[in-house]
């Protein structure tokens, strides 16, 4: 693993090494691990895990911004003038997956104002755990557009590799997957779809597998009901 996003390979929490030949990146901060452990606590309230999963995801989108494409402009300070750089055109789009990547909208906006934001709606069934897609509200063509896809959860990873490819299939020149928590398993589904394309994963923790419901364990649970408070 390398913060600077060279290709390399990943060794997950698990026995279970595989291969990967996209961007992976494993937050290891103190910071964040803390953070994750308030979220994972069954006792955490509604409002404290918003707020938490807001906080994390601005910490991860230091991560995942930086290679976010940037084009220089000429600024006047107090003493002289510099140059510096502006987000460029077209701008990146953040598409959080419905329901659950709601939650996490608000903390990458923070980080990046300027960006605009699409919504793709996708569904898990709980027999074969396929995703179908129910909604999305997205530009038609996202040629040359950067996407910054956001998810709670990389358990088996058919709903976020159906997001991507959605993403690739309107145009768009690179994805980048923004996930609370992950699993092994999760990131070999990625891997298998994204192929030689441009796709980079952020994740907060590699946790160790899924269960046989498809839920991550250790994890955090439904990160939807949590998050609004549907148990």
């Amino acid at each position: 693993m390398t913060r600077e996003g060279r290709r390399v390979d990943v060794v997950p929490t698990s026995a279970a090494d595989y291969p990967v030949s996209m961007r992976v990146h494993v937050a290891d901060h103190p910071l964040i691990t803390h953070k994750l452990s308030v979220l994972r606590d069954v006792r955490t309230p509604s409002p404290v895990f918003r707020q938490l999963t807001e906080e994390l995801v601005t910490l991860l989108a230091y991560e995942a911004t930086r290679s976010v494409k940037v084009s220089p402009i000429e600024i006047t300070t107090p003493v002289t003038k510099t140059m510096g750089v502006k987000i460029s055109e077209p701008r990146p789009i953040v598409v959080p997956i419905l329901r659950a990547g709601l939650g996490m909208l608000e903390g990458l906006v923070k980080l990046l104002p300027t960006a605009e934001v699409g919504f793709l709606g996708m569904v898990r069934d709980e027999e074969t755990f396929e995703p179908t897609t129910y909604a999305e509200r997205l530009p038609d063509d996202l040629s040359d557009r950067q996407c910054f896809a956001i998810d709670p959860m990389l358990a088996t990873g058919g709903s976020l590799a159906a997001a991507i490819q959605f993403l690739f299939d309107r145009g768009a020149k690179d994805v980048t997957a923004i996930c609370l928590l992950g699993t092994p398993e999760g990131v070999a589904a990625i891997e298998a779809m994204a192929g030689d394309r441009d796709v980079t994963l952020v994740l907060g923790a590699l946790d160790e597998r899924l269960n046989e419901k498809g839920y991550i364990v250790p994890g955090l649970g439904d990160a939807g009901d949590r998050l609004y408070g549907t148990v």
